[in-house]
C-alpha cells in the first residue's frame, strides 16, 4: 500500500518503515473517519495498551532489580498513563496526521488528550502486528527514552497519595471541584479546587479536569506535608 507523504515522514520520525502500510493508515483513523470500507484504530488501540504494559513492565524490573511490587507499580502506571502516551505523541507530531472526521477536527481533537494517547497506543500495535514484538519493544524504548529510567521512585498518582495521607490523619478522602471553565470549546481550561474536610484547598487550572485535579492534589499535598 502506498503511503501517503505525511505518513512516509512519520515512519522517519520514529525511525521504523512499515512493511503493511494498511496498518499505520489503519493506526492514524479516528473513530469519527471510519466507514464500512475503512476500518479505525480502536481495536489497535486495545492491543496496544497492552504490549506497552508488557514492554514497560519488563524494563522497570530490569532497571531496578531491588525493587518491590509496591514500588514498581506507581512507576508503571506513570509510564503508561494517558497523559505519558499522549506527551510522546506530541513529540513524535503524531497529532498532525491524525485522520480525523469534520466535527473532530472542529473542535481540536488533534490537540486532544484521549486522541493522542490512543493514536499513539495503536501506533504500537500497528508496529507490533508489522513487525513483532522486538520491533514494538525497540520503538517503545526509543520513543519513552529517558523517561524509564528518571520516572520518580515515588511516582503515585498526586490523587492518590493525598487520599492516603489524609486517611491517615482520619480525614476523609478530599473532593474535587470545578470553580471555572474558560477558553473556546476545542481548547478548553479547566479550574478545580482540592478541598479536605479540615478546611485546607489549593486550586490548579489545567487543559483537562483530569490533570487539573492532579495539578490541585499536588500543590496542597506538598503544602500540607511542609507543615508535618
Amino acid at each position: 500500500m502506498k503511503l501517503s507523504a505525511d505518513l512516509i515522514a512519520l515512519q522517519k520520525r520514529i525511525a521504523y518503515r512499515f512493511e503493511q502500510g494498511e496498518l499505520l493508515t489503519e493506526a492514524v483513523t479516528h473513530s469519527s473517519m471510519s466507514s464500512p470500507s475503512r476500518g479505525d484504530n480502536q481495536r489497535l488501540e486495545f492491543l496496544g495498551d497492552r504490549v506497552l504494559g508488557l514492554v514497560m513492565a519488563e524494563a522497570l524490573l530490569g532497571a531496578d532489580v531491588k525493587a518491590s511490587e509496591g514500588q514498581l507499580a506507581p512507576r508503571y502506571n506513570a509510564l503508561v498513563r494517558k497523559e505519558t502516551c499522549a506527551d510522546v505523541a506530541r513529540e513524535i507530531g503524531l497529532g498532525d496526521v491524525l485522520r480525523l472526521g469534520r466535527s473532530e477536527m472542529k473542535s481540536g481533537g488533534r490537540r486532544k488528550l484521549a486522541l493522542l494517547g490512543d493514536g499513539m497506543e495503536a501506533l504500537i500495535a500497528a508496529v507490533y502486528l508489522d513487525g513483532g514484538f522486538e520491533a514494538a519493544q525497540a520503538l517503545i524504548l526509543r520513543l519513552w527514552g529517558e523517561r524509564i529510567n528518571s520516572v520518580e521512585e515515588d511516582a503515585r498518582d498526586p490523587k492518590t497519595s493525598l487520599q492516603e495521607w489524609a486517611q491517615s490523619r482520619g480525614l476523609t478522602p478530599p473532593a474535587y471541584i470545578e470553580t471555572a471553565r474558560s477558553g473556546p470549546d476545542h481548547a478548553p481550561m479547566f479550574t478545580i479546587e482540592a478541598r479536605l474536610d479540615n478546611g485546607e484547598t489549593e486550586t490548579a487550572m489545567a487543559g483537562s479536569k483530569r490533570l487539573a485535579e492532579q495539578a490541585a492534589a499536588k500543590a496542597l499535598l506538598a503544602r500540607m506535608t511542609a507543615h508535618d
